[in-house]
């Protein structure tokens, strides 16, 4: 029977994992685009300013994801791998004055970063309320029960939150990478296709974008593919039959 020719208009669900271990790192079935882009330039012999002869330079690769949707690991793949669970962050509060001369702060304001003003004057340097702060309280005679003040400071916390951390101290990890798509055939056979990429390493480049208007954010993480230290790029495979399921 002739091989039939075959269509594809199926996103890749991607399966990441780390290089080393081969442990599942991400499962990302939310993309909206895949590609995996392979080039060799050439460079040539000439004769009488005619290319005779041609040089093929080493396979080049690069894979990308687009996606609106993302979990928050996705960013620690482009970033180094790891999510934390510590961060430290600017915040912002209304805090009602239960008593005179004081306000009560959140657990983890840091000690000297905390600044008060009458609510409707956050950040107007002439109304600061001056006061001190220790053991959570901001305290000042200028505190009135039962009123509202805007207050600004630094937090750390070390519970009920996830971060990466985007800086020079790290690099991102590399990963093997298998794309799982399928095509349809000419007699509307479905076939599942699959790229196995053996090395792939995130580009440290990439633009987060927050608008309230148009279309929601894309976020593209884009792969350099290496080659592994057997000398593997990436295969395609198509499936032909399904190996059956063990009990």
């Amino acid at each position: 029977m002739p091989e039939l020719n075959k269509a594809n208009r199926q996103v890749c669900d991607v399966d990441i994992r780390d290089l080393a271990t081969k442990m599942p790192f991400l499962w990302f079935d939310t993309a909206n685009t895949t590609t995996q882009n392979i080039t060799s330039d050439a460079v040539y012999a000439m004769a009488k300013g005619a290319k005779r002869i041609a040089f093929h330079n080493p396979l080049d690769g690069t894979m990308t994801i687009e996606a609106q949707i993302v979990p928050f690991k996705f960013y620690a793949m482009m970033a180094g791998g790891d999510v934390e669970t510590t961060a430290i962050y600017a915040d912002k509060r209304v805090i009602r004055a239960t008593q005179a001369g004081s306000l009560t702060l959140p657990e983890g304001v840091v000690p000297g970063t905390v600044f008060a003003f009458p609510q409707g004057q956050f950040a107007v340097e002439a109304n600061l309320i001056n006061g001190e702060f220790a053991d959570g309280v901001f305290t000042s005679t200028d505190i009135v029960a039962e009123t509202s003040y805007e207050v600004g400071y630094i937090i750390k916390r070390d519970s009920g939150v996830l971060k990466v951390s985007i800086n020079n101290r790290k690099a991102p990890k590399a990963y093997y990478i298998t794309c799982n798509t399928v095509e349809k055939d000419e007699n509307d056979v479905i076939t599942p296709f699959k790229m196995t990429i053996y090395k792939a390493t995130p580009q440290r480049s990439f633009e987060l974008s927050q608008s309230s208007e148009g279309d929601p954010a894309t976020i593209t993480a884009t792969f350099d593919v290496l080659e592994d230290s057997d000398g593997n790029l990436m295969d395609m495979i198509e499936i032909t039959s399904e190996i059956d399921s063990q009990e």
